[in-house]
């Protein structure tokens, strides 16, 4: 499981759930609930399968139709993910070419396993860059090309925003863009990672 823990005082804190009642869903006290969301202590597997619905999103058929149609209509290469789990939520038909894959078998299937080692840095960032506060900037960085047997990704710089969905959990939007186009267009990025020296870019 990635940071479960801060993804459920962000969830408590945004839609105004207490800690107590958190506590009695898990079936644990409210002081293990503030160990969790501090991060001083992991929940068990079984405690994450009865707090996990809370967090996991899914776009909503009605209120959330119009960011699916964005996310698979759009001209660039461009996926949403559920932000805790990185289940596939909606996808681009540029992100498939990327891929090399039509992606139908892999709606509702976490993409983790096919992080690579860049994403997976960028990932172990999120914390201090307070991904996980009510307010966040976007965060961007570089990933080496990747080939999992499944999806093929990169080379190339991915920026990562952040989605609240209709329900109010939240969703990842993960875009690939040249470096000088996501200085461009999103200059409130926090750039975690460049290519490295003279290695290209896949535009």
């Amino acid at each position: 499981m990635l940071d479960f823990g801060r993804s459920l005082r962000r969830l408590r804190r945004l839609n105004g759930i207490k800690q107590d009642h958190l506590a009695e869903l898990a079936g644990v006290t409210q002081a293990t609930v503030s160990r969790w969301e501090s991060g001083r202590h992991q929940p068990t597997p079984e405690q994450v399968a009865k707090l996990l619905p809370l967090l996991e999103a899914r776009l909503d058929p009605s209120g959330d139709a119009m960011l699916r149609r964005l996310v698979e209509t759009s001209s660039l290469r461009v996926h949403l993910v559920c932000d805790v789990t990185h289940q596939l939520l909606a996808v681009s038909e540029w992100r498939r070419q990327e891929w090399r894959n039509d992606a139908q078998s892999l709606y509702g299937e976490t993409l983790w396993p096919f992080a690579s080692d860049g994403i997976r840095d960028g990932e172990a960032k999120l914390v201090e860059l307070g991904w996980y506060e009510p307010v966040t900037r976007p965060i961007a960085g570089w990933t080496d090309f990747n080939f999992a047997g499944v999806i093929r990704m990169g080379p190339g710089m991915w920026l990562w925003e952040r989605v609240q969905l209709s329900d109010g959990r939240f969703a990842r939007l993960v875009t690939s863009l040249p470096l000088d186009d996501l200085r461009r267009s999103v200059p409130a990025a926090r750039i975690v990672s460049l290519p490295p020296e003279g290695v290209g870019e896949v535009v």
